[in-house]
């Protein structure tokens, strides 16, 4: 009980501080400090512990393009629902994808017309259901950033090891240093700082994001998940703004080293290689995605199952300019009436780390 006391004392102690520096910012700057955080689980912790609703007024907190699913383009949203039409195959997944929305349906749609659609927890889940299926196809929908990647390799490398024919998988993955120079680039969000993803910079290490510091004179600071994490993070964070110092700060030194996990690296370009990707109301960025290399095509299932495009059917839905900080949810004139958990006209209100998922369950005003 004393722990908890401890850390709730802590954790407000915090808030004041973090109060009082955005009060010394807006003094000195005259407008109300800017900070994005660019990973969807920080979308949601900054919402679900109440520090975003205790900042208001103080800090603005952006949620930027860092839910894999929600800035996943439509075109490859419906592509891979589109691969459940082909006969004798299990498609595999991860739990978020099953309900968002296609043009013409959904993942969980296809399932009760009969589709054999499963989540799984891992990848690696998927080459055993290969192995239990030897005469079907098993596909995995391969969604995610720099922290997945490393996961969908260790399957791919598990089916070379096993000789595992029938696994393939469905690469649309996403990397978080270009997406950031593109909105760097495009200036449409006026920043003073990023809160960058725990997750990702685990992988990829601290000195992977310098270049926000040495190219485009950009504070940033690495933090953890919890409410204490996030706090001393944006703490941090308005320090380094009033002293006008652009630094790349480590503030998750339990999981974050220098140079990441070297080994998870070497294992994503063992088996992959860069490529254009395209980000929901972005457009394609060039070498924004990982891909397999071309001698491991019998692992890639859009060689071995091309499906036809066509185009996506237009909504209102608005999730493109969310996921660039352009609007927060609440402007969307779908949120929370036509769009809801129940009934998701687009991908930001269906997954765990979408912004309007958090803003609907932690933010709404009833």
């Amino acid at each position: 009980m004393l722990e908890v006391t401890d850390h709730s004392t802590l954790s407000q102690t915090l808030l004041q501080e973090v109060k009082t520096l955005a009060d010394r910012f807006q003094q000195t700057f005259g407008r109300i400090p800017s900070f994005m955080e660019v990973c969807g689980s920080h979308t949601m912790a900054l919402a679900r512990t109440g520090v975003k609703k205790a900042l208001e007024g103080y800090v603005r907190l952006i949620s930027g393009p860092g839910c894999p699913v929600c800035v996943t383009d439509q075109v490859t949203i419906d592509a891979m629902i589109s691969l459940t039409d082909g006969v004798n195959r299990i498609i595999c997944t991860f739990g978020d994808m099953v309900r968002v929305p296609g043009s013409y349906g959904t993942l969980m749609q296809a399932k009760t017309e009969g589709k054999d659609v499963r989540v799984v927890y891992s990848p690696v889940d998927a080459v055993r259901i290969a192995e239990q299926h030897p005469h079907q196809e098993v596909i995995f929908l391969g969604i995610g950033f720099e922290t997945t990647i490393p996961i969908l390799a260790a399957a791919v490398k598990e089916a070379e090891e096993k000789q595992v024919q029938n696994f393939s998988m469905w690469m649309s993955t996403k990397l978080v240093e270009p997406i950031l120079r593109q909105l760097l680039h495009d200036g449409e969000v006026a920043l003073d700082g990023f809160l960058l993803p725990g997750h990702v910079s685990m992988v990829m290490g601290r000195k992977h994001f310098e270049f926000l510091a040495t190219e485009y004179n950009m504070p940033a600071v690495i933090s953890g998940f919890e409410a204490l994490d996030m706090l001393s993070a944006l703490r941090h964070l308005l320090l380094l703004s009033l002293e006008q110092r652009a630094v790349v700060l480590n503030d998750y030194k339990s999981v974050v080293t220098e140079q990441g996990n070297v080994q998870a690296k070497y294992w994503m370009n063992h088996y992959f290689t860069l490529c254009d990707e395209a980000w929901r109301g972005i457009g394609v960025i060039s070498h924004s995605g990982m891909d397999f290399k071309r001698e491991y095509n019998q692992f890639n299932a859009k060689v071995r199952f091309p499906v036809p495009t066509r185009e996506p059917r237009r909504t209102k839905c608005r999730c493109g300019e969310v996921i660039r900080g352009l609007i927060d949810p609440p402007q969307c004139a779908l949120f929370g009436r036509a769009c809801t958990p129940l009934n998701p006209i687009g991908p930001c209100m269906v997954s765990s780390e979408g912004s309007c998922a958090a803003y609907y369950q932690y933010m709404r005003e009833e």
